[in-house]
């Protein structure tokens, strides 16, 4: 029974069933806060809800801001189907359509428990894999984004770290069925936040070297992931060529998340604009169409990146600060909060940048052979956002992989003193 009790405390699906109540338990204290009309309406105010009302409805994937503007490609398909098969059985923009939503985001995010666990287990031991999971247990972003997002942001971070453990258990297990199941859970996730592809090349890159098989077996290997990835896209992208006669792989919306990052309201000495306002984008969307309105916004973007270098570069710093920090400017935002719940966030941000810059050294020293997957999340995800906007929102789906290198770097002391952890 002694024996039984120890396993329980350290088994990760103790650790996720902490998780779990940790995000239920917020859900139901902030919803309980808020008007029954708010709940049913505000989370769905968006263009996921748009689509999955636009869905729920028969109408097909359009609408993507609530007016009958046609097909779009605004967003990646997987979530905005799914938020329309939870509104099919609770019903479009309903309380019951929100708890549903919220429950399953809550679920998501306490999974990640499970494959986090694992993976750092693989570059570590248990104490490494208990510290990554709990610390994800009471990870600020784990708990609010779930309430806070009806969006596949949650989603993300479980596919996020399911890839990194899948990555190390392909290197481990090199049977071709692994490759193909690797290959089309690739393809799903791109459909689900195609922002994870920015470090698939890192990954088969990875997978490449540390693979034992001959050379022409590992291109073959590869070349199998990158072809089911691709397969699981293609009927949305030719979806996407019939509607728009365009090539969109997954999504159409970088030229306006470009602009929005990039444009005359942040030179004060413009005249052009002062101000953006969701009314007159959606009323000049709804004028041009959705390929004239992005074509119009890449254009822009370009033009004022190509004139305003020095601003562009500083608005580029001042995005980084923002992803990592929650704020272009954190220290002037933490004095001035009267939160404290605010407060804690940003000190938890900063604690996240010396654990992770920590995790990436110590991995280094340690098992220098799996600083390239681990490195690649919070190195390349979000170097797109540096370009647009950002939020911790976007950044979300590598705060697993954050967790796990602040996991390693708190444990890192006791591995030094065992073999397995240098042989990496």
């Amino acid at each position: 029974m002694n024996s039984r009790f120890q396993s329980l405390l350290i088994s990760p699906w103790l650790i996720f069933s902490v998780a779990l109540c940790l995000r239920l338990a917020f859900l139901f204290s902030q919803a309980h806060q808020v008007p029954a009309e708010a709940l049913a309406t505000v989370p769905f105010q968006n263009e996921v809800g748009s689509v999955a009302s636009a869905l729920a409805q028969g109408q097909g994937f359009c609408c993507v801001f609530r007016q009958p503007t046609g097909p779009t490609a605004w967003l990646a398909p997987v979530y905005p189907l799914f938020l329309a098969g939870i509104f099919k059985v609770f019903g479009s923009s309903t309380v019951a359509s929100f708890y549903a939503a919220a429950l399953f985001n809550c679920l998501f995010s306490a999974l990640v428990c499970l494959p986090l666990y694992y993976a750092a287990l693989r570059i570590g031991n248990r104490a490494t894999a208990m510290a990554a999971a709990c610390l994800w247990a009471i990870f600020p972003s784990g708990i609010l984004i779930p309430f806070e997002w009806i969006w596949d942001t949650s989603l993300s971070a479980l596919l996020a770290i399911t890839l990194l453990w899948a990555t190390f258990r392909l290197a481990d297990d090199t049977r071709r069925r692994n490759f193909i199941l690797y290959g089309f859970f690739w393809g799903f996730s791109l459909l689900v936040n195609p922002a994870l592809g920015a470090v698939f090349p890192l990954l088969l890159l990875w997978i490449y070297f540390r693979s034992n098989s001959s050379k022409l077996r590992r291109l073959g290997d590869i070349s199998l992931i990158i072809f089911l990835a691709i397969l699981v896209c293609l009927p949305w992208t030719i979806r996407n060529a019939v509607q728009f006669h365009r090539f969109i792989p997954v999504r159409s919306d970088f030229p306006f998340e470009l602009w929005m990052g990039n444009n005359p309201i942040y030179d004060e000495h413009s005249r052009q604009m002062n101000r953006i306002t969701r009314y007159e984008e959606v009323h000049r969307y709804s004028q041009l169409g959705e390929t004239a309105f992005l074509e119009e916004k890449g254009r822009a973007a370009k033009e004022f990146i190509r004139t305003h270098p020095a601003l562009a570069l500083q608005l580029a710093g001042r995005r980084v600060v923002a992803i990592w920090m929650g704020t272009p400017s954190p220290w002037q935002d933490f004095l001035r909060a009267d939160s404290g719940l605010v407060r804690f966030i940003f000190f938890w941000n900063a604690l996240t940048i010396l654990g992770v810059s920590l995790g990436i050294i110590c991995l280094f020293l340690a098992r220098r052979w799996f600083v390239l997957p681990v490195a690649a999340f919070p190195l390349a995800f979000p170097l797109v956002y540096y370009l647009t906007q950002v939020s911790l929102r976007l950044r979300h789906p590598c705060d697993p992989v954050l967790a796990l290198l602040m996991g390693f770097a708190v444990t890192w002391p006791w591995l030094r003193t065992e073999s397995h952890a240098i042989d990496g």
